[in-house]
């Protein structure tokens, strides 16, 4: 980029290529193809127009990226006024399916001990905490913390297995 800034045609050309492939991806996971090729060709053209306020002392990929986001967000704003532009988007949404799931059941298997075995039960064997933390948040003994997980644990298995 500071070679560019200073007019090295050569250094342009390749910083113009280097950076068109990396917006080329940015855009192509986050917009459908014609609408990823625009957001691509505008941040072409912004970072052709802004590079003489790149500072050169200051890391490249910030910029690009900020660059981007802005290109990305004026492309959802132009198609947010007709939606059906973006066509069959295909977002990446992660399953949280099976750890709800879990929780829900966790949840249901817990009600079924007492509050107080529960609670250190939570709070020994699944969110790690010690035998002593769990007695100073429960306000039970030490000795109690132990006698509460194995019974409430003993319980549970009978839950499970009946």
């Amino acid at each position: 980029m500071i070679a560019a800034q200073a007019g090295d045609e050569r250094a342009y050309a390749q910083l113009m290529g280097e950076v068109s492939q990396w917006l080329s991806r940015y855009f192509h996971k986050r917009l459908p193809p014609a609408a990823a090729e625009d957001a691509t060709q505008e941040a072409l053209l912004a970072i052709h127009v802004h590079k003489r306020k790149y500072e050169a002392n200051a890391p490249m990929t910030p910029w690009l990226k900020t660059i981007a986001r802005f290109k990305w967000i004026d492309q959802l704003r132009g198609h947010l006024r007709s939606p059906d532009s973006l066509g069959e988007i295909e977002v990446p949404v992660p399953d949280h399916g099976p750890a709800a799931r879990a929780a829900i059941l966790l949840d249901a298997l817990l009600s079924e001990v007492k509050p107080a075995q529960a609670q250190v039960i939570k709070l020994v064997k699944l969110d790690g905490a010690t035998v002593e933390e769990a007695a100073s948040v429960s306000g039970q003994s030490t000795s109690l913390v132990k006698v509460n997980i194995h019974r409430g644990l003993k319980r549970l298995g009978q839950v499970i297995s009946d």
